[in-house]
Formats: C-alpha cells, sequence, structure tokens
C-alpha cells in the first residue's frame, strides 16, 4: 500500500546516526553521492555495499522500513537497467534474438547503474530522512549555506521550503492512498485495461490530490501569517545546533570510509 511507504519519514530512535550532528549527515550525504557516481569496480561497489548495510545496523532501522523507502525507486531501477542492457553491446553475446542483442558488458553496466541508485536512496535514507528531523535538517542546510547570505540569498527561505517538502510527502502518500480509495468504492479501476487506459484513469486521482495539496499549502501560508513568521532575519533556535567531538570523530571515520571506497577505485585489484 501506498501508505507504507517510508520515503520521507522519520524513524525515531536513539541510534549513533540518530543522534549525529545533522551537518555532518549533509555533508557525508553529498560525500557519498559523489563516491557512488565515481566507482565502476565490482571491489569498490562490493565495499560501499558493505558500509551501507553497516549504516543500516548501526542506525537500528528494520529491513521493513528500508525495503519501504526503496520500494518507489525500484521500477525506475529496473527501467535503467533494462535500457542499460539492451543499448550497451560490449563484450562477449549473451543472448541475440532479431535486433534484441544482450551482451556481458551490458549485463555488468546494467546491474552497476541499479545498484548505485537503490544504494544511494538507502544512504540518503539512513543519513538524512529516516534518522533526522525535518526540524533538524532544516537548521542544519541553514547553517551550512550561510555563507550564502553574503551575495543575498535567501538561506532561511530555501532551507525552510526544502524541510516543508521533506515534511510533506508521507502526507502526500497518505492523501493519494486515500483518493484512491475513494475513487476504487465509486467503481474506479487501476489494474485492468491499456496502460493508455489506466493512465486516464489517474486523472481521477491527480486532480483532488492536486486541489489538496494547494488548500494544504494555502492553510500552511494561513497559519504561519497569523503567527508572524517573517522569514530568518532575527530569529532564535530553541535547539541550537552543536558540533561535538562524537560528531567530529564519527564523520572522521565516515570520511575515511568513503575514501576507501575510492582508494579500491583507482588501484588496480
Amino acid at each position: 500500500m501506498l501508505k507504507d511507504i517510508s520515503l520521507g519519514r522519520y524513524y525515531s530512535g536513539n541510534s549513533i546516526f540518530h543522534e549525529l550532528d545533522p551537518r555532518i549527515k549533509v555533508v557525508m550525504f553529498f560525500t557519498y553521492m559523489v563516491t557512488i557516481f565515481t566507482v565502476n569496480k565490482w571491489q569498490a561497489m562490493v565495499l560501499f555495499s558493505v558500509i551501507t548495510i553497516a549504516q543500516i545496523v548501526i542506525a537500528k532501522l528494520p529491513l521493513k522500513v528500508i525495503i519501504s523507502s526503496i520500494m518507489p525507486v525500484v521500477p525506475i531501477a529496473l527501467f535503467i537497467a533494462l535500457l542499460n542492457m539492451l543499448t550497451i553491446r560490449e563484450g562477449r553475446t549473451l543472448f541475440e534474438w532479431n535486433i534484441i542483442v544482450i551482451t556481458l558488458g551490458g549485463t555488468r553496466k546494467a546491474i552497476l547503474m541499479a545498484s548505485r541508485l537503490i544504494l544511494l536512496i538507502i544512504s540518503t535514507s539512513v543519513l538524512l530522512t529516516l534518522t533526522t528531523t525535518p526540524l533538524k535538517l532544516s537548521d542544519a542546510l541553514e547553517k551550512l549555506f550561510a555563507p550564502l547570505k553574503v551575495i543575498k540569498m535567501p538561506v532561511h527561505e530555501m532551507a525552510m521550503m526544502m524541510s516543508i517538502a521533506l515534511r510533506f510527502i508521507p502526507t502526500l502518500v497518505e492523501e493519494t492512498d486515500r483518493i484512491m480509495k475513494a475513487q476504487v468504492s465509486r467503481g474506479a479501476d487501476y489494474d485492468t485495461g491499456t496502460i493508455i487506459a489506466r493512465t486516464k484513469g489517474y486523472i481521477t486521482v491527480i486532480i483532488p490530490l492536486f486541489i489538496s495539496a494547494f488548500k494544504r499549502a494555502e492553510e500552511l501560508a494561513t497559519a504561519m501569517d497569523a503567527r508572524c513568521y517573517r522569514g530568518g532575519e532575527g530569529r532564535t533556535k530553541l535547539n541550537p545546533l552543536h558540533l561535538t567531538s562524537k560528531d567530529w570523530i564519527i564523520g572522521a571515520i565516515l570520511l575515511v570510509l568513503a575514501a576507501l571506497v575510492l582508494v579500491l577505485q583507482v588501484i588496480n585489484v
């Protein structure tokens, strides 16, 4: 069910990752994102996978939560893998039928691209959304991008928008599930018929969802205005962020692990 998707949800816990300063997690997320799209050797990919699994264990996240967080991107990963498998023709031919040719190089590239996407989503979930509240994430982004205030960038407003967007992902997913159930009770069918017919059927979901989203946005704007919200100028934090020695040590360890992955990519093994 759509309501089981954990994308954008915060999973409460008391692990090291839950207590880690969100600025460290944001920096390490971007570091891991660059790392995963840099490596293409299987040794480096295996090490990165082991590091990701270790993060899941340390964060004490249930397997069900991790699976539900990657389910939305599984169709995309499969499509990317299929596209690479059918278009890249390198190495020994594994299968050939008419214009369809599957080679060993194309298969390897397909597995690599799909693995990259899945590992990226898992790392994002563990380092950010599942172990960091939207408020802390907003504070971290505002602190990290604070130098941009020199060139008159609305850093606080940008961080606030990103935080609100993450916060409302679960809400919109639940709203979509509710609308679909209501339409099914009225006779709508989203599982049978041609692709075009099913696509047209989803119009009955998209239109009410857009109306509901705009209504929620207007209500949120009214609530913020009623509380005299005027941006970040002069605002204080109830729980200001402070980097501790533990944050620096964990950040250094994560950085060293990312460096090890890049070392395996560079050396000839």
